[in-house]
């Protein structure tokens, strides 16, 4: 595998990003960034200070202020903020339901993305929700993973452990939110790969089979 080359890994939240990126980032030996939680670092730090959501320019100044690493004593080197490994609380109902209120801004998503390409610099698997067609352009293979809505909100109460009907609301507002703020819209040279029946290990299998088509694969 060559050092410098990104893999972008996008769709919404229970489409199996998380789980075909890190799976994929170990396999090929590059990086594993999930901007998603970036983006949370963020939204958590605007809660601990009571920061107003609506104020484009404090948020941006909290993207800033926050430091985005990759710890390289892990396989894959994964995501570290202000020196440690991400909090649990980055997942909380509070953050998810404010992520997409700051992910909105065009000034924070600015911040964040030239720190996104800083740690891809030297290839990665990165996966989010704009990766092919706004932070890697030019990454060497996009792939766009979608599902049906009952079944990404069951993958993500297994994940969270936390009760179906909940999660299903939470995943239904979040997608409401990300329609007006962040539609997904694959890259035109992005491959659509439906995960609504695939297991996590044939969607693995699926990717594998694209990385070898692209030479991406010593």
């Amino acid at each position: 595998m060559m050092g410098t080359t990104v893999i972008a890994i996008d769709g919404p939240a229970g489409s199996g990003k998380s789980t075909l990126a890190r799976r994929l980032a170990l396999e090929l030996g590059l990086p594993y960034v999930n901007t998603g939680l970036m983006y949370r670092a963020v939204a958590a730090r605007a809660l601990e200070e009571g920061l107003d959501l609506d104020d484009e320019a404090s948020l941006a100044a909290t993207a800033r202020e926050l430091r985005f690493d990759l710890d390289p004593t892990v396989r894959p080197a994964e995501l570290t903020v202000d020196g440690g490994r991400p909090e649990a609380s980055l997942s909380s109902p509070e953050v998810e339901s404010t992520v997409s209120r700051v992910a909105r801004h065009p000034e924070v998503r600015e911040v964040l993305r030239q720190d996104q390409r800083r740690l891809a610099a030297g290839g990665a698997v990165m996966e989010g929700r704009d990766i092919g067609t706004v932070v890697a352009p030019d990454a060497a293979l996009k792939v766009f993973l979608q599902a049906h809505p009952e079944q990404r909100s069951r993958r993500r109460a297994r994940e969270r452990d936390a009760p179906a009907q909940e999660t299903a609301e939470a995943i239904s507002a979040r997608d409401a939110q990300d329609a007006r703020t962040n539609p997904f819209v694959p890259a035109p040279d992005a491959v659509v790969l439906d995960t609504t029946r695939l297991s996590a290990e044939e969607s693995f299998r699926r990717a594998m089979e694209l990385v070898r088509k692209r030479g991406l694969r010593r």
